[in-house]
């Protein structure tokens, strides 16, 4: 039976507060307590498992067989000791959640006895089912069989009373079905790269890793309130609802006090993701009603994707206990602002240097602009990859809105780097003299206020800023998984200095010196990849029409943003660098579409089965109740002037029942239509431009008016008002 909104109300009123234990006040006691990490590693391997562990996570060593029984057993008592009966290999399919199959410890014996068990085998390696899980047509449905791979950069974890063991997922034939993957072989290019071109300022530095720190947005909403709403239900959007009359306008939730049953949340939550190395260290209000968010410490970028994923989980089994549901969709309510993940990334050496923050000598100075200016150039070179990578059907709805920045791909760098870039850029005819300190060393911390680092303001309207010593990738998606797009930026900041090197390298051959040689190069990276940089406000028209001059891409619509990733200069980019093969890109790009035609087919289909089963019994019951009431007043002898509006509002009522139940007729038709396209791309437009871009505004906007209409008691649907401020 439907829980409708009366019911679901009376749930809410009802609530008590959720007695929280909280297990220690000092995060330091609870960090790290149910991972197999560098101290749980220590205390139970030896010297040499503990070395070889290490090597193969930080250089990529293979663990020997001997080794790795080691580390099993060791990885099981540890888990055992915490109650743990059952590991698992926990991995991240092409679905956009993580995956699990669960296997006991327990292994019986002779004489019906038993014992535990689990070997280096087991450890690196599992094999799952591959046909129920998305491939693109790289896996016929009857080749079932896929690997799981132990992934020793990202630590085993005790979660759930399972041992989980981070692992990569591959198919029998060796093609990437999964997240991480592809992540891991990006980031390893970058090193290569990024390490050679550090020797060109320092010769101690013999390793670069991409670091990310990412900030969840998300909403929350109570249980019963959320169950009463099917399309929140099925879709993690509201596809009705007329705007409270109050939302955001007053700008006091942000930043505003934490309600004492989302702090009981929060801190129940944190204290979970602690307890997993999870390094929390931000909480607050988010613009929106209802809304908040959470934000780490940075990390190695594998191991922040990796917590990422789990935080998702762990804040949506955590709210469980609240009786709250966590709402990760991009847009779940009109008119109030969506949700993010903003990617904070930068690079840094293993000899603690930050690639990406400005320097204090000439040297380090001229270090920071050769990262810094090829980041941008592959920003401009690849904006159409980087703005697929951040494609999806709940991200079409966020983007240019204004909580996010437009589809248009840009760059924010900040007043004074771009004055450093206009000296760089307008040194004549690009010849730089060793002697000219003015170019060379660039004085760059003289130039910029050392206020903690931001030495630019922030544009939220930027997809891609720069905000002192890293850049804020802002257009992600909330529920989308970071390795997508951080595959995406990683390549294309490797393929770019792999130029850059090769390009320097030439002129050093011919003579140049080092130092003129970089300079050169770089001016000519400015001077090829400045349209790309804007400062201003990309909400604008101004701007739209701007970036149509400048030549660069505006696609507003996923199906079309997708395919970047199919182009022959991706396939080249990927192939190169060892991330895809082109039978993987064509496959993931089969699944992306996929993946949106079936979320807008599913909003298409509760769309119409509210306007049926929900909205339109509501409108007609009110309605007779009006044409009941004027037909009592006019027995009574009331003249029509006594009535006249009851007759306006049954008119209205009238002619948005029409307007919804045509356009709810017609959505189903065009539907059928998509359904027959055998190609996943004019499918992908069919639903895009014919189905949700025809038909969807025009349902809502009746049905959100007759909700203004309809007596409340007869709405079924909980309202904004109800959902978005009852705590």
């Amino acid at each position: 039976m439907a829980i409708h909104r009366f019911r679901a109300l009376e749930e809410v009123l009802s609530r008590k507060p959720v007695d929280v234990k909280f297990q220690s006040e000092k995060v330091s006691e609870l960090f790290g307590a149910n991972v197999f990490g560098h101290d749980a590693m220590r205390e139970y391997l030896s010297k040499e498992a503990f070395e070889s562990v290490m090597n193969a996570g930080t250089t990529g060593t293979k663990i020997n067989r001997k080794i790795a029984d080691q580390v099993a057993n060791s990885m099981k008592a540890w888990a055992m000791k915490k109650g743990v009966t059952h590991y698992t290999h926990w991995f991240q399919p092409l679905t956009g959640t993580t995956a699990e199959k669960h296997d006991a410890f327990f292994t019986p014996l002779e004489n019906g006895r038993a014992m535990e068990t689990f070997g280096g085998e087991q450890l690196i390696q599992q094999e799952p089912d591959a046909s129920s899980f998305p491939s693109g047509g790289i896996r016929n449905t009857f080749e079932a069989r896929g690997y799981t791979a132990w992934d020793p950069s990202s630590p085993a974890f005790v979660y759930a009373h399972t041992l989980c063991i981070p692992t990569i997922f591959i198919s029998y034939t060796g093609e990437a079905l999964d997240f991480k993957t592809p992540l891991i072989k990006a980031l390893s290019a970058l090193d290569k790269i990024a390490t050679e071109v550090c020797q060109y300022f320092d010769k101690d530095i013999s390793k670069v890793t991409a670091t990310l720190g990412w900030e969840q947005e998300y909403f929350l909403v109570d249980t019963a309130l959320y169950n009463a709403r099917p399309d929140l239900n099925m879709t993690g959007r509201t596809l009705f609802g007329h705007s409270p009359a109050k939302g955001q306008q007053l700008e006091d939730h942000y930043f505003g006090a934490i309600p004492e049953r989302i702090y009981a949340f929060m801190r129940d939550f944190e204290q979970e993701s602690y307890k997993l190395g999870i390094p929390l260290r931000t909480r607050h209000n988010e613009v929106a009603p209802a809304q908040f968010e959470c934000a780490p410490i940075y990390e190695e970028t594998n191991l922040a994707v990796d917590h990422n994923t789990l935080l998702m989980d762990i804040m949506t089994r955590v709210a469980k206990r609240h009786d709250l549901k966590v709402l990760l969709h991009e847009k779940p309510f009109a008119g109030i602002n969506g949700s993010g993940k903003h990617n904070n990334w930068s690079m840094a050496t293993d000899t603690g240097v930050n690639l990406l923050a400005p320097g204090k000598t000439p040297k380090t100075n001229l270090m920071f602009l050769t990262f810094f200016v090829n980041t941008i150039k592959a920003v401009h070179d690849y904006s159409d990859l980087l703005r697929a990578s951040i494609a999806s059907a709940g991200n079409d709805h966020r983007l240019g809105a204004n909580e996010a920045p437009p589809a248009i791909i840009s760059a924010f760098i900040g007043k004074y780097l771009t004055t450093v870039l206009e000296q760089v850029e307008t040194r004549v005819g690009g010849k730089f003299d060793e002697q000219d300190e003015a170019m060379l060393k660039l004085d760059i911390h003289k130039s910029i206020p050392e206020l903690m680092l931001d030495n630019t303001d922030r544009n939220r309207t930027s997809p891609f800023a720069f905000t002192g010593n890293k850049f804020e990738f802002r257009a992600v998606g909330s529920s989308a998984n970071c390795a997508n797009n951080m595959t995406v930026l990683n390549t294309i900041v490797a393929e770019t200095l792999k130029t850059f090197k090769k390009d320097v390298d030439a002129l050093i051959d011919k003579g140049e010196k080092k130092e003129v040689a970089i300079m050169q190069i770089l001016q000519k990276y400015v001077v090829s990849s400045k349209k790309v940089l804007f400062e201003g406000d990309g909400y604008s028209e101004a701007w739209a029409n701007e970036a149509e001059k400048r030549g660069l891409p505006n696609v507003k619509t996923t199906p079309l943003a997708l395919d970047a990733y199919i182009t022959d200069k991706s396939k080249k980019l990927f192939e190169s660098n060892d991330i895809y093969s082109h039978s993987e890109l064509e496959a993931r790009h089969e699944i992306m579409l996929e993946d949106y035609v079936k979320k807008v087919q599913i909003e298409a289909r509760i769309m119409g089965e509210l306007a049926t089963t929900y909205i339109l019994p509501s409108a007609v019951k009110y309605q007779n109740v009006l044409i009941s009431n004027i037909k009592g007043l006019k027995e009574a002898g009331l003249k029509e002037s006594a009535y006249a509006n009851q007759l306006q509002l049954v008119e209205a009522i009238s002619n948005h029942i029409a307007i919804m139940s045509d356009g709810v007729e017609k959505m189903i038709e065009e539907r059928k239509k998509a359904n027959e396209l055998t190609n996943s791309r004019d499918k992908a437009i069919a639903y895009c431009e014919n189905v949700k871009g025809k038909y969807f505004d025009v349902i809502r906007y009746s049905v959100d008016k007759l909700e203004l209409m309809v007596d409340d008691a007869y709405w079924l649907l909980p309202k904004y008002r109800e959902i978005l401020f009852l705590r």
